[in-house]
């Protein structure tokens, strides 16, 4: 545990280095999150830093137990300036919040996919971390990650194997790309579709796209 901990602070204090040195148009950019900007993925990922597991859960309450809501009026709402976003995420680098009903591989999920919702669209190559990549594909491969992580049914039914760490997990059709782009596609994004091969990949655009 404390290993996966050491690695959500090396991708916070990387992606820290990434936001302090935006530019305020690019802190407006479009990310892979659907509606939000650069700007409301930073917010999203120090808000654990800023809400209590017990005022969260009241938060949960208002907003019908949808969590997905309860983010987006938190990051829509965050009154802070880009430069304290990127310090509140350089500051919190060893901080060890975990979701309830989750391990420390959910905030190093978090972390990683929306370190590259963000590079992404404004064309900062990065390269994911073999260890990081691997804690992450093991979550996602997990019925667990359906609660917040993994569209339902998306992998139902099929083989992942990653061309450049040599990680692969499920039967069935097989769907290959890098880590990344597998990372990407399993948490919902459409941007690594075209990266991805095998006898299965069809499948993910369909499913991604329906």
């Amino acid at each position: 545990m404390n290993d996966v901990f050491a690695l959500i602070a090396v991708e916070r204090r990387e992606l820290a280095d990434v936001l302090t040195g935006l530019s305020d148009e690019q802190w407006s950019h479009a990310t892979l999150c659907s509606g939000w900007r650069v700007r409301e993925v930073a917010a999203h990922l120090v808000m654990p830093f800023a809400v209590s597991v017990p005022k969260l859960l009241i938060k949960m309450v208002a907003n019908g137990f949808d969590f997905d809501k309860v983010a987006d009026k938190w990051a829509k709402a965050e009154q802070r300036s880009n430069a304290e976003l990127a310090k509140s995420l350089r500051d919190n680098v060893d901080n060890r919040f975990k979701p309830p009903g989750f391990g420390p591989e959910a905030p190093l999920t978090d972390v990683v996919v929306h370190g590259q919702d963000i590079r992404r669209p404004l064309g900062i190559a990065h390269v994911i971390n073999p260890d990081s990549a691997k804690v992450v594909l093991d979550l996602l491969m997990t019925k667990k990650a359906t609660k917040g992580f993994v569209k339902k049914g998306l992998i139902d039914g099929l083989r992942f194997e990653s061309t450049d760490s040599g990680w692969s997990d499920g039967s069935g059709p097989t769907v290959s790309g890098t880590a990344e782009a597998l990372i990407l596609t399993l948490s919902g994004r459409t941007a690594a579709l075209a990266e991805l091969s095998g006898d299965g990949a069809a499948q993910m655009m369909t499913r991604l796209s329906g």
